[in-house]
């Protein structure tokens, strides 16, 4: 197969698709997370100066919260390029000659 062969098979096609959707799953979580603490700030003050701890708030703790989910997002990401993704893509490029 050649490379236009590949480019215009629907196993190249779903590839494609299968990585733009996921992509665009982890976008979504990571904006709900993130502009979501930035509304609870901006909206209820009040409620992210609550103590939580002695010596921590709410607000901080959910910060906290935003760049553990961020980085869990990464992770998640890699482990399924790692494991899913880049397999595809090295069958793909075998098929090349």
């Amino acid at each position: 197969m050649n490379a236009r062969e590949i480019v215009n098979s629907d196993r190249f096609k779903n590839l494609v698709r299968k990585r733009w959707t996921f992509s665009y799953i982890m976008l979504a979580i990571l904006f709900v997370v993130y502009f979501g603490y930035l509304f609870l700030i901006s909206l209820d003050k009040e409620l992210m100066i609550k103590m939580v701890t002695p010596n921590i708030t709410l607000g901080i703790a959910l910060f906290v919260a935003v760049i553990v989910i961020a980085w869990v997002l990464t992770i998640t990401y890699v482990l399924w390029a790692n494991n899913s993704y880049d397999k595809e893509v090295e069958e793909l490029k075998k098929m090349l000659k």
